[in-house]
């Protein structure tokens, strides 16, 4: 067989290669240019700069060997000394190439295996990278895939163009498939890594159902009906909060279809999974309220503070409220985002019963009031002494039964018992070892100074060499702000700086 058959040949192949691959012709040349460089190199030496060029035309391959024009050789294998240089090229300067054309070389058995292992390397790149910017870009898509096989639970798919892995944790509790099945999957990474291309794909995540509310619901996918939270307890029920942009438009509604068609396809898919569609609310009460169907909230209390909702409901509508263990509430909590606690009408009575003693006792501890006077404190909100002393003395008069002489005794009573209080803690505080300097810092309260105590920060010094995240990780959450921290901090090393100028 003639050479130009052969080169001929070898542009074919190419060809082939690029099309089943699907990949560029000019990747499968540059791969076969390599490995006949390879090939060149164990024949001249590894360590020689050879260069294999394929024509595109012909497909006549052409060795050269490649030595850079140095001023001083390091490299003998690679490099040439301007002077030697000149000799072969008068008019080359230093940081070209003196290129020297190399015979053909005749590929032997193990020189044919190596290159044919470069080629099958370098394709093999080439269509994981042709694979990568193909599925790169379908991240949040649902695709549908063929199962090719089952490793360890795991399902390997068939997307077509590319394999995909399913993971059993990825998959519905107790679906099974077999070898042949069409599944449908929501692709949430794509990436590249020392095993290779890794597509993995997921039908247990929040995003696999609001994909296939946006296939089913005609309304979803023409942005007039809007997916604002999805929860999912897989395989057992999820919650779906929706919410239209068109007032005219009922979202449940839609999302349900006529008979419940649209949402009993969905809840086939997800392999009877029960699913909740939660009219979406901007007003957080609400919003908590739609997610706890069925059960009927009577009263909710926010506590913006520590993102936690305390949820009151009728006795009888306890365990609806929670679910099987604990399922509504959970399912609520994670599409609402907020923290929510379930208490029956019953015991919410009976703790604020409780609270009503606990404050009205306070006030006739502190006040020395009777309880009648007491009683109306409580009942107008004030929840402390320190309340009493701060608020504007006809704030007080408003309250039945209450004149000016009233409201002013009782502020008059409030100063003397919180300047006791006071005075008895900073003999406390001072028992504990604490340095005056420190008690009278200013903006540092005594409550926060009997914490920082009992962590052994007991002087200025002890304040000053703290950082401010140390300072907050030694209180209780929200104690201080992080700007207050950095005031008191600063307060304490002020001292520092004075010594240093007296």
């Amino acid at each position: 067989m003639t050479t130009a058959r052969i080169n001929l040949e070898l542009l074919q192949v190419a060809d082939t290669v690029a099309r089943e691959k699907n990949i560029d012709r000019e990747e499968v040349i540059a791969a076969m240019e390599m490995a006949v460089q390879k090939a060149a190199r164990a024949k001249y030496g590894h360590e020689r700069d050879i260069r294999a060029t394929i024509d595109r035309e012909s497909g006549n391959i052409s060795l050269a060997l490649y030595e850079e024009v140095v001023e001083e050789v390091d490299e003998s294998q690679t490099q040439i000394s301007l002077k030697d240089a000149r000799k072969k090229d008068p008019n080359t300067e230093i940081g070209a190439f003196i290129i020297e054309s190399l015979p053909p070389i005749e590929f032997g058995r193990i020189a044919a295996q190596t290159a044919k292992q470069v080629i099958v390397q370098k394709v093999r790149d080439a269509e994981r990278h042709r694979q990568y910017e193909e599925f790169k870009d379908r991240i949040g898509e649902i695709i549908s895939g063929t199962v090719k096989r089952i490793d360890f639970g795991n399902l390997i798919l068939d997307l077509g163009r590319a394999e995909a892995i399913l993971r059993r944790d990825e998959m519905i509790p107790r679906e099974t498939y077999r070898q042949g099945d069409r599944v449908r999957v929501y692709i949430y990474d794509v990436r590249i890594d020392h095993r290779g291309l890794q597509i993995l794909l997921s039908r247990t995540r929040p995003e696999f159902m609001s994909k296939l509310f946006t296939q089913e619901v005609p309304e979803i996918y023409d942005g007039v009906i809007e997916v604002k939270a999805v929860a999912r307890d897989p395989g057992s029920r999820a919650k779906i909060a929706v919410y239209s942009k068109d007032s005219s438009l009922d979202p449940v509604g839609a999302c349900v279809g006529m008979r419940g068609s649209r949402v009993q396809a969905i809840v086939a898919e997800l392999q009877g999974e029960k699913v909740d569609i939660v009219p979406w609310s901007q007003d957080t009460a609400t919003f908590v309220i739609n997610a706890l169907a069925p059960s009927d909230p009577i009263k909710v209390v926010l506590d913006e503070d520590v993102n936690r909702i305390e949820v009151v409901v009728p006795d009888e509508q306890l365990s609806l409220a929670i679910g099987r263990r604990g399922q509504n509430v959970r399912l609520a909590s994670a599409l609402t985002g907020w923290h929510i606690d379930i208490v029956t009408e019953s015991d919410e009575s009976q703790r604020r019963t409780e609270d009503f003693k606990t404050r009205s006792h306070l006030f006739i501890e502190a006040l020395d009031v009777d309880d009648v006077i007491a009683h109306l404190l409580v009942t107008e909100g004030f929840t402390s002494v320190e309340e009493i002393l701060e608020v504007d003395q006809s704030e007080l008069t408003t309250i039945e039964g209450f004149d000016e002489d009233v409201a002013a005794e009782l502020q008059n009573r409030a100063h003397v018992f919180l300047d006791k209080r006071k005075e008895e803690l900073q003999n406390i505080l001072k028992e504990k070892g604490i340095d005056e300097r420190l008690i009278n810092l200013e903006g540092l309260s005594l409550k926060v100074l009997d914490l920082l105590a009992n962590k052994g920060i007991k002087t200025l010094d002890d304040l000053g060499d703290l950082a401010t995240d140390e300072l907050l990780e030694l209180l209780p959450s929200k104690t201080l702000s992080h700007q207050k921290a950095e005031e008191l901090i600063m307060q304490a090393r002020a001292h520092w700086f004075q010594d240093e100028t007296s």
